[in-house]
C-alpha cells in the first residue's frame, strides 16, 4: 500500500490550519506532517522535512504564499504546490500558475474541493475550482483575440519581497538581514519602487501592498 502524501500547511491563522488539517487527515492517503505560520517558515520547513505537497495561503507575514511558491519551485522542483485562498481573483490565479502551483482552491469551498485538488497535484495534474474554469478560459481567449498579453507584474519579484516587508514595518537593516542583501541594496530597491509606482513614502507603499494582497488591511 502506498504511503500517505506528506503535506505541509502554511497559513497565518491557527484556526484555518486546524480546519484544513481536519479535512485532510480524514483521508487515508493524506497526512499533515508540518505547519507554518508564514511563507518564510514554510520554505524552511519544506527544505528541512520530507514533504510531498505544500498547501499555501496567499496573504501571510514575511513572505506571501506566491513568494514562497516561487522559492520552493526553484529550490525543490519535485515538490507539488497548491494555493488555498479567500481571493477569487484572476490575477492571483495566473500568478499562482507562474509561481509553480498545480492548483488554486478557494477557502470557502475547501471542504468540497481541497482533497480532490491535493490528489490531482500528486498526480502532477492541474486543479482549478469549478466555478472559475469558464470565466478564466473566456478571459484568456478574449485577451488573445485582442492581441493582449497575460497580466503583467507591476514590480519584480525582489521588489515585491521588499515592498511587503516595508509595508509590514521592517527597518532597512531588518529587511537586509531577512533577504541576505545589504542595506544599500534595500534602499535602492525601495527608491525604485517609489519611482516606478509614482509614490512618495512608506504609507503609500503600504496602501499599495494592501490593494495588491501582499498584506492584510
Amino acid at each position: 500500500m502506498r504511503e500517505p502524501t506528506r503535506v505541509l500547511l502554511a497559513d497565518d491563522h491557527t484556526l484555518v490550519r486546524r480546519g484544513v488539517r481536519l479535512i485532510l487527515e480524514g483521508e487515508p492517503d493524506l497526512t499533515v506532517v508540518a505547519e507554518a505560520g508564514d511563507g518564510a517558515e514554510a520554505v524552511e520547513l519544506a527544505r528541512a522535512r520530507e514533504i510531498d505537497l505544500a498547501v499555501l495561503d496567499i496573504a501571510m507575514p514575511r513572505m506571501t504564499g506566491l513568494q514562497a511558491a516561487r522559492e520552493l519551485s526553484r529550490r525543490l522542483p519535485d515538490l507539488r504546490i497548491l494555493i488555498l485562498t479567500m481571493y477569487d481573483n484572476e490575477q492571483y490565479f495566473f500568478e499562482a500558475l507562474k509561481a509553480g502551483a498545480s492548483g488554486y482552491v478557494l477557502k470557502s469551498v475547501a471542504d468540497r474541493d481541497l482533497v480532490e485538488a491535493c490528489r490531482a497535484a500528486v498526480r502532477d495534474e492541474s486543479f482549478v475550482y469549478p466555478g472559475a474554469e469558464r470565466a478564466l478560459v473566456r478571459s484568456y481567449l478574449d485577451r488573445l483575440h485582442r492581441g493582449d498579453d497575460l497580466p503583467r507584474r507591476a514590480v519584480t519579484e525582489r521588489e515585491e519581497e521588499i515592498l511587503k516587508l516595508v509595508a509590514e514595518g521592517h527597518t532597512t537593516k531588518e529587511i537586509g538581514e531577512l533577504l541576505f542583501i545589504s542595506a544599500k541594496t534595500v534602499e535602492r530597491h525601495r527608491a525604485n519602487l517609489l519611482h516606478k509606482l509614482g509614490m512618495r513614502d512608506r504609507l503609500e507603499l503600504t496602501r499599495y501592498a494592501i490593494r495588491a494582497g501582499l498584506i492584510d488591511p
